[in-house]
């Protein structure tokens, strides 16, 4: 018989790489979505037999209950997410909205876990828990040391973490936690809820640091602002890549009680990256100049993984390179501003 999923959030930015993916697996898929966040959209899978939509609220636990008594999997990943200006703007709605989606998934996994067929939750963290971090890279385990994350956001993916375990701990609920780490890649719109954040003379839509940049240089800023000193150390995953570490994750046999860290191995800085961004689009011998914006309290200076545990547990590794990201973005990103969808 053919394993069916639920994914929850499957019309957001991860979710739409892990329904295709999952799909290319042969898996069915049902996806739930409230389109809260970008508002009604058609997906590539529309169409295909294997996938199945719901427009709902994630937070409703008997909806999410009805859905997952005839599936075998459940990647918990609806949130309301956003760059980071979406952080500083909606601190409290981001943490109750996310705690509300957070106790009726796993309220409704419970129960689909007792009565159903239901064999795991995998819950999509983020790298956001580490946020708090002194020393790198950040290993499994290292969110249950350091200080507790500063943003709203990353303490409440951390809450959700602890709400797999407990569920796992009282109800015997099997759980495994992935947590990505920049994701890097195309379909993102301005947010229904998100204010315009001006940077120079542009207005940016989704304070995402890869697609603003793309942006800003797309329409002639020069010089080029970016947000803080340039120096913020991130490592730039592609969409896809985690999505098949979601699926990893989700699928293998050893990953039931473990927490992975799904990210490239290599390291960019925001100057860098912006370098090759104007590179790339205003070609190597166009000189860069930059200015800075003030950054946010909450722009973590260096988000490092380590990656080890992934690929010995799961054999999994990020295999795009940030070129390869740019060349999608940019081409995404300039047909988007054409059809004015950014």
């Amino acid at each position: 018989m053919t394993e069916r999923v639920l994914v929850s959030g499957s019309a957001g930015f991860i979710g739409g790489y892990l329904t295709a993916e999952l799909l290319a697996r042969g898996y069915e898929v049902v996806g739930i979505d409230d389109f809260s966040k970008y508002g009604p959209r058609q997906s590539a899978h529309d169409g295909n037999p294997a996938f199945s939509f719901v427009r709902g609220d994630a937070a409703d636990a008997a909806l999410m209950a009805s859905l997952l008594a005839d599936c075998d999997h459940f990647v918990a990943a609806a949130a309301m997410v956003g760059g980071i200006s979406y952080f500083h703007a909606f601190p409290y709605d981001l943490l109750a909205a996310n705690e509300r989606i957070t106790a009726a998934s796993f309220d409704a996994a419970i129960r689909a876990h007792r009565d159903g067929r239901l064999r795991k939750v995998t819950y999509v963290s983020s790298s956001a828990v580490y946020e708090s971090a002194s020393d790198w890279p950040s290993r499994e385990g290292q969110q249950l040391t350091v200080p507790p994350p500063r943003s709203a956001y990353g303490l409440q993916k951390l809450a959700g973490e602890y709400f797999a375990r407990a569920a796992f701990e009282q109800y015997g609920l099997p759980f495994t936690i992935v947590r990505p780490f920049n994701c890097v890649g195309v379909g993102e719109r301005k947010a229904l809820r998100a204010d315009r954040v001006s940077s120079g003379d542009v207005l940016l839509a989704m304070s995402h640091v890869v697609p603003d940049l793309v942006v800003k240089v797309l329409k002639g800023q020069d010089p080029l602002r970016i947000l803080g000193s340039g120096s913020q150390l991130r490592h730039f995953t592609y969409g896809g890549d985690i999505a098949r570490g979601i699926a990893a994750a989700m699928s293998h046999p050893r990953a039931a009680g473990e927490d992975f860290n799904l990210s490239a191995t290599t390291g960019t800085t925001v100057l860098e990256l912006a370098r090759q961004v104007w590179a790339k689009i205003r070609g190597p011998d166009v000189p860069l100049r930059v200015e800075h914006d003030t950054p946010y309290p909450h722009d973590v200076q260096r988000r490092v993984p380590a990656t080890g545990k992934a690929r010995r547990i799961l054999g999994f590794q990020a295999t795009t390179t940030l070129d390869e990201m740019l060349d999608e973005v940019v081409g995404w990103v300039t047909e988007a501003l054409a059809a004015g969808l950014l």
